[in-house]
């Protein structure tokens, strides 16, 4: 099959290539996917995982990409839920080769069916985004309806999902952005814009939940503007500040087949949409994520047209 891998740290995404890897074969507990379409995120090549297993044995050459939408092909020993031929969506292993390649193995448990009448592109879009939006504002969140949240990077991939699923749950929602994302975010939700460059994040007052994508200083002032008993929750790492009487969450995205069911569902009927910006072929792929650009949205490689 045809791959994305990466062998060097230091080289960051200039290091990708395309190459020729053997299949995967299914485990107990594993399917085998074919991959239609993969997302990635920017900061993979950054994360530990993407090296070393959970032994911290090293296992470069690995192949990026955690999220994925295709057809499952083959099924390993034990595994239960899913059959061979099945449209699906997930969130692939932290700690294995990923999605940027023709086929995957993956536990059956990280997938859940893929509704016939959602695009593969749309299905591998939603699994880190979408399932990061949910889980930070209903597990971690606890959010309730008639609260107020202050949602950082509003116009990107995780917030235009938060923008959207907090609305639904009748939050009011202060999207945060640069000037030029203003726009976005109120298409996709948001109540108010504030352009962090700009305007004065002091003067929305207190808010009973930040969604935290940047940290640092933004972090820290975001996090004096929790009222008590609110909750900062962050995906940046441990929290540098804490609300002064509230709960400061850091959190890594888990697979979970009923919540992208959840998600999926909205997407079917109209209550949410996704934040596609590029879409690339696997041959362009690592152009695509070379590119000098700022990128708009979630990018999105399409393995098989």
């Amino acid at each position: 099959m045809r791959a994305i891998v990466v062998t060097d740290k230091a080289a960051g995404t200039a290091g990708m290539t395309l190459v020729e890897r053997p299949e995967p074969p299914a485990a107990i507990n594993d399917v085998v996917v074919e991959v239609h379409a993969s997302g990635y995120v920017p900061t993979e090549l950054e994360w530990p995982s993407t090296w070393t297993d959970r032994a911290d044995r090293d296992r470069s050459p690995s192949i990026p990409g955690h999220e994925l939408a295709g057809v499952v092909t083959a099924l390993g020993y034990g595994t239960t839920g899913l059959s061979v031929g099945q449209r699906v969506f997930g969130l692939a292993d932290w700690h294995r080769d990923g999605t940027l390649a023709e086929y995957v193995a993956i536990e059956a448990r990280n997938l859940a069916p893929l509704p016939g009448d959602v695009d593969f592109t749309v299905g591998a879009s939603l699994p880190i985004s979408g399932l990061t939006a949910w889980q930070g504002l209903f597990q971690h969140g606890r959010l309730q309806s008639g609260q107020t949240v202050l949602a950082h990077g509003a116009a990107g991939a995780v917030g235009t999902l938060v923008t959207q699923l907090a609305r639904e749950a009748g939050a009011y929602v202060i999207g945060t952005g640069r000037a030029a994302d203003r726009e976005k975010a109120l298409d996709y939700g948001a109540n108010e814009f504030v352009d962090l460059a700009n305007d004065s994040l002091e003067e929305i007052g207190q808010v009973d939940l930040v969604f935290d994508v940047i940290g640092g200083d933004i972090q820290k002032r975001s996090a004096a503007l929790i009222k008590t008993g609110g909750t900062l929750v962050t995906v940046v790492g441990p929290p540098e500040s804490r609300p002064a009487d509230g709960l400061a969450i850091d959190f890594v995205v888990e697979a979970d087949r009923a919540q992208l069911t959840e998600v999926v569902q909205r997407v079917r009927d109209g209550r949410l949409r996704t934040n596609i910006g590029t879409v690339a072929s696997l041959d362009d792929a690592v152009t695509t994520f070379n590119s000098t650009e700022r990128l708009k949205g979630k990018t999105i490689i399409s393995v098989r047209a």
